[in-house]
């Protein structure tokens, strides 16, 4: 058997989540600011012109394309939320100094922003002044005039301001992305929460009256026992008929919990399907179903949904009603239907035989992968 290939740029695109296509946004975004120090290679090549052997040209343009490549990875440590890369940032240090000798001095710029996320805000401000206040002494002692040195200085001081700003802000928009995506998670977590407490009152109201009536119920029969051994036996017969009452009660209670409505289903996972950027198109004619019918398919739907978000990496889904008959295909990779058992599809083809119908899943001839469920209309 042929090893599967694995999927190539396009396909990983496909595939990734919304949050992963936000944060490969920022991070290629942020990779614009070492892309500033590409100015230097002007700068030699004027230098080059002006004079300067060309194998010290060309060996400060292998340094810039180091430093380049090297301060990329700061902001892809800062937006995992790794330490901070100190051997890294000293490494492109120590390389922006050698071609700041080199009078490539675009280099400055861009070392400060890769440090801006891994050092406190004035200290970024300090560093900053700092290096261009050095600059400018040292071309002032070079000879050079107080009108390039001004304008040198407005140079660096606009660009440190762009590289630092840049990564700054890309930095704290993948933050609020985070923070925007775990307050869906909680939402939905709280969401789940309120629902197993409505259920948990609703329990509590149905049995905690039934309960104390059989105890009270139960303590007087015991007491009757010796004295009337008929009165207890009464007694117990109301017992018998209140548990009955009870456990209808309860039954019925669950089985409103059990009922789901189909449409609602539908619309739901057609909107989580394509908030995971996987195109969903549903065509279901409903109107005939029985509730029971409705409710079981529902809950294939549900499953079926779930198996194409965890067990798939679908880019689109069909769900199609007609008849009692649901399918549910999508162009992703799925497990037979044992691999989920007890609890998922296996779970539910046994439901739906009890009831008379049937579950198959299984991929297709045309590489797809179809969950077809078949109830008694």
């Amino acid at each position: 058997m042929r090893p599967a290939r694995p999927p190539g740029p396009l396909g990983r695109l496909r595939r990734a989540t919304k949050l992963d296509k936000v944060r490969w946004l920022i991070v290629y975004s942020a990779d614009v600011v070492p892309l500033l120090s590409l100015f230097g290679f002007y700068g030699l090549y004027l230098q080059v012109q002006a004079g300067m052997w060309p194998s010290l040209a060309v060996a400060a343009g292998v340094l810039l394309v180091v430093f380049i490549a090297l301060s990329t990875r700061p902001f892809r440590v800062a937006v995992r939320g790794g330490p901070r890369p100190t051997a890294l940032l000293t490494a492109s240090g120590v390389i922006a100094l050698v071609l700041c000798c080199f009078a490539v001095v675009w280099a400055l710029p861009t070392w400060l922003g890769t440090l801006t996320p891994f050092v406190r805000t004035r200290t970024a401000v300090a560093l900053s002044a700092g290096s261009i206040a050095v600059l400018a002494v040292a071309l002032t002692l070079a000879g050079a005039g107080l009108t390039d040195v001004l304008i040198l200085v407005a140079a660096l001081a606009f660009m440190v301001v762009v590289a630092a700003g840049g990564v700054w802000v890309n930095l704290r928009l993948w933050r609020t992305v985070q923070e925007a995506h775990q307050g869906e998670e909680a939402l939905a977590m709280l969401a789940v929460s309120e629902e197993r407490l409505r259920f948990a009152r609703d329990l509590n109201d149905l049995l905690g009256q039934s309960l104390t009536d059989v105890a009270a119920r139960t303590a007087r029969a015991e007491e009757l026992l010796r004295a009337d051994p008929g009165a207890a036996a009464a007694e117990m017969f109301e017992v018998r008929d209140l548990s009955r009452r009870s456990l209808r009660e309860v039954r019925t209670a669950v089985q409103n919990y059990r009922a789901i409505d189909l449409d609602e289903v539908l619309a739901g996972v057609r909107a989580v399907l394509e908030a995971a950027d996987v195109r969903c198109t549903v065509r279901a004619d409903t109107a005939a179903l029985t509730p029971e019918t409705r409710t079981l398919l529902a809950t294939v739907v549900r499953e079926g949904t779930t198996n194409v978000l965890k067990h798939s990496r679908a880019a689109s889904c069909t769900i199609t009603i007609e008849d009692g008959v649901l399918e549910m295909s999508n162009d992703g990779v799925n497990g037979p239907v044992g691999e989920h058992a007890p609890n998922g599809l296996a779970g539910l083809a046994d439901r739906l035989r009890a009831a008379g119908g049937s579950l198959e899943a299984a991929p297709t001839p045309e590489g797809r992968f179809l969950l077809r469920a078949a109830v008694p209309a």
